[in-house]
């Protein structure tokens, strides 16, 4: 399907088009052209992906400047979904075009994914072990460039991995072929070629027209400096199923430690020790010669060119960074190991405390300067001055100094940042613990920090998802001014979901999770009559959600004394997500299994769970979604009591505002699970007497608001069986009416809404005209000027 916006001439990879996906790509289209940022709110399941792939690979190949699209996604499934969809793009527009020029620019477009070394790693040895950490580590030994240059002098005399070799002979911009491939493509193509597929992206990235690769190779400062470093500042950025976003760009800033990793950051500093004794004995003159370079005043003890190999980059910001020579007191190699000896030593006294500790990184240096003579300086560049010893020393198996680089990392953030963060010294992991186990959070309180340099960098920033309403809130909490900010209704021809807010069960108790009724037995029983009443009339697949793992082990529990596991089982199996993820994934494979051969099964997950985020329920796998409870955070937590206050006294941002907002996303993209296409059918329960309130349900996204009735916002558990059943008779009826021209547009659809917006257009141009040629009798310009004012 071939259609024009403005003059922008649009290829769409399918015959019919949704009005939703015709007004998104108009929105996206003018947020491209006035090279600003926006914020787009989609229904699931209405093709977002393939709307913002279109429009953006249309304006890319109209366009001369070609601009780069760099598009985040979340998970590792959803980068590879979001290539096979940009595959099929790409094929339909070859076919489209109609000369030999348009087919050969067609084919020369090229679109890259980018995940880690374990994803990517084709080594017999090295893709066998399990921790990515591990395998980094490993990959590092075998490629970094000290080694390299080692083995290509005395073939034979260190391992090197050939693939990674093979690649080093092959011309830079031309290490696979123009197209679009997924990551199991590359992956094919390596063990067809000999070649490795981490660094064949890696290398490609600075010739490739897309780029799909996770939030953090772009928010995480430590990543970006290594990937995102070579982007140019034109280029547009797309954050997908970006509801979390502000979570993402705090775990970026923030780092924990513990006992034990201190211990291993002691032992590491001691090996480092013996490394450089060693070395003074054997290579004096390297140590020397690093020295040398460092009072020299040059930043890295090698050229600017990248690093491939860096065991670590700098944790911060690239504003933050210093342009300017390392201290003296750090330069020897023996002074630096004998600084982070008493850094470390001073963390682990720090932890010896039995009380909880708050305080701001100011006070945490004066404290640390009164008792150590540790000076805020020498710990701003703690991280770069590791990076250049580790390299010098030519470290093998980098897995094992992991805490240490931690550690420097934590001095280097903590003596650059003063606002923003806050230390959290906590000695018990509960409340009423009694054996301590100590946790020092350095935890970033605000979330545009990370995002601030994407922002500055880049004109276009694309923010969107299925569930990111209210949308006024990230601009807020973000800290940048969108051009573009939208949601979008949904459009069917006839109701495909239902909405129900359950507020009492039969017996007329009032439901809900809320902390002091959370227990109570009528309120937990009322919760599994819910379950086993649905699991009786519902076919195939139920998904129910809790707010928390805690809370869903309690009721469980409850309900297994009450007999009403025994009763769910007549009708379902059961199934539940665990925090252990190969757990997990067994348990959705079974359940999916259960689905399919007709037995029917429920599966019971948690609220910001695996579950929740990237895993749809599409057809037979989710006829319902349970919601028990508000998923509110857990108040106590005090790094989030922290960022509360915080969001309150710099953004005016109140406490229950932002919980509310935070709970309600989280609502939304749980029951969003249900719904993953026009076709596709389902109920959402929302199973608490919280959810009746006007100011609760204004934060739901506008396409789930706009099907919640009057009365189906305060029903009874028997009531909301009734408008289920009635719901569910009426949607396997079959549908007559078209949904063509309302629900799908073809092409003259568009170009009637073209038409009717241009009309639209004159019209109120004509108005404004009118309005000028009368005047609002008032005074004009002229006359003000000629005013004689005596001030």
């Amino acid at each position: 399907m071939k259609f024009f916006i403005d003059n922008l001439p649009i290829i769409f990879p399918y015959d019919r088009i949704y009005p939703e996906q015709y007004a998104y790509m108009c929105d996206l289209k003018r947020t491209l052209d006035a090279t600003g940022h926006c914020v787009l709110e989609m229904p699931s399941g209405t093709g977002k992906t393939v709307s913002l792939l279109s429009l953006i690979v249309s304006y890319q190949q109209f366009h001369p400047t070609h601009r780069k699209l760099i598009y985040c996604s979340r998970t590792v499934p959803e980068i590879e979904k979001a290539l096979t969809e940009l595959k099929r793009l790409m094929e339909y527009r070859i076919s489209c075009a109609d000369t030999v020029e348009e087919k050969e620019k067609e084919s020369n477009f090229m679109g890259l994914g980018l995940t880690s070394r374990k994803n990517l790693c084709i080594h017999p040895e090295v893709s066998k072990e399990k921790k990515g950490k591990v395998v980094d580590a490993r990959c590092r030994d075998l490629t970094n460039a000290a080694v390299c240059e080692k083995g290509r002098q005395d073939p034979g005399s260190v391992d090197l991995c050939d693939w990674h070799e093979n690649l080093g002979k092959l011309d830079p911009g031309s290490l696979i072929p123009a197209g679009i491939w997924t990551l199991a493509d590359v992956l094919q193509y390596g063990r067809d070629n000999g070649t490795c597929p981490y660094f064949t992206v890696r290398r490609m990235m600075p010739f490739v027209d897309i780029i799909i690769y996770s939030f953090h190779y772009l928010l995480d400062p430590k990543v970006a400096e290594q990937v995102s470093k070579e982007m140019s500042k034109d280029a547009i950025v797309v954050f997908d199923e970006a509801h979390n976003i502000d979570n993402v760009c705090i775990e970026s800033l923030s780092i924990d430690l513990t006992r034990p990793m201190l211990d291993s950051a002691a032992r590491s500093v001691g090996k480092l020790g013996e490394k450089i004794e060693e070395i003074k004995q054997t290579d004096a003159a390297k140590l020397q010669d690093e020295y040398a370079k460092l009072v020299a005043g040059l930043q890295d003890a090698t050229d600017d060119s990248v690093d491939e190999d860096a065991f670590m980059t700098n944790p911060l910001l690239p504003d933050d960074l210093l342009k300017e020579a390392i201290p003296g007191n750090i330069r020897k190699a023996e002074h630096f190991v004998a600084f982070l000896k008493r850094f470390v030593e001073y963390l682990k006294t720090r932890m010896r405390v039995l009380h909880v500790v708050a305080e701001t990184p100011l006070s945490f240096l004066q404290h640390l300067k009164d008792i150590t003579y540790i000076e805020r300086r020498p710990l701003r560049f703690c991280a770069e001055r590791l990076q250049s010893m580790v390299r010098t020393l030519e470290l093998q198996r980098l897995d094992e100094y992991a805490s240490l680089q931690k550690v420097a990392s934590f001095a280097t953030l903590v003596a650059t940042y003063e606002k923003g963060f806050l230390l959290i010294l906590e000695p018990f992991e509960t409340d009423n613990a009694t054996i301590p186990n100590p946790i020092f959070h350095f935890t970033c309180l605000d979330p545009s920090l990370a995002i601030k340099p994407v922002f500055e960098r880049f004109s276009s920033v694309v923010i969107t998802s299925g569930t990111i309403s209210p949308l006024d809130m990230y601009p807020k909490m973000l800290q940048f001014t969108p051009v573009v900010q939208e949601t979008y209704p949904m459009t069917l021809t006839r109701n495909a979901f239902l909405p129900l807010v359950i507020t009492r069960g039969s017996d007329q108790v009032a439901i809900s999770s809320r902390f002091e009724v959370r227990n109570d037995p009528a309120v937990v029983r009322n919760f599994g009559s819910i379950l086993i009443e649905y699991s009786k009339i519902v076919p195939d697949g139920i998904v129910a959600f809790f707010p928390s793992y805690l809370y869903m082990e309690s009721i469980v529990a409850a309900w297994n004394d009450m007999g009403i596991l025994n009763e769910v089982w007549k009708n379902k199996l059961i199934f539940v997500e665990t925090p252990d993820a190969n757990e997990t994934s067994i348990a959705l494979e079974n359940y999916r299994r259960a689905c399919d051969n007709g037995r029917g099964a429920v599966l019971l997950s948690v609220a910001r769970g695996k579950v929740s985020e990237g895993i749809d329920f599409d057809h037979n796998y989710g006829r319902a979604v349970l919601m028990f409870g508000v998923p509110y955070q857990y108040t106590e937590s005090r790094i989030l009591k922290a960022r509360l206050e915080y969001l309150r006294d710099a953004y005016r941002i109140r406490e229950s505002e932002f919980l509310g907002f935070d709970a309600m996303r989280n609502a939304a993209q749980c029951v969003g699970r249900v719904l993953r296409g026009k076709t596709d059918w389902g109920l959402m329960v929302f199973a608490d007497k919280r959810f009746a309130r006007a100011d609760k349900r204004a934060k739901l996204p506008r396409w789930i608001n706009q099907y919640i009735t009057e009365t189906a916002s305060n029903l009874s558990t028997d009531m909301a069986l009734t408008l289920s059943k009635l719901f569910m008779r009426t949607i396997s009826q079959n549908p007559n009416e078209n949904q063509t021209g309302i629900s799908l547009w073809t092409l003259e659809d568009i170009e009637k809404a073209q038409a009717k917006q241009k009309e639209l257009a004159i019209e109120a141009e004509q108005s404004r005209e009118d309005e000028e040629e009368y005047g609002d009798g008032g005074i004009d310009d002229d006359m003000l000027v000629d005013f004689d004012l005596d001030v």
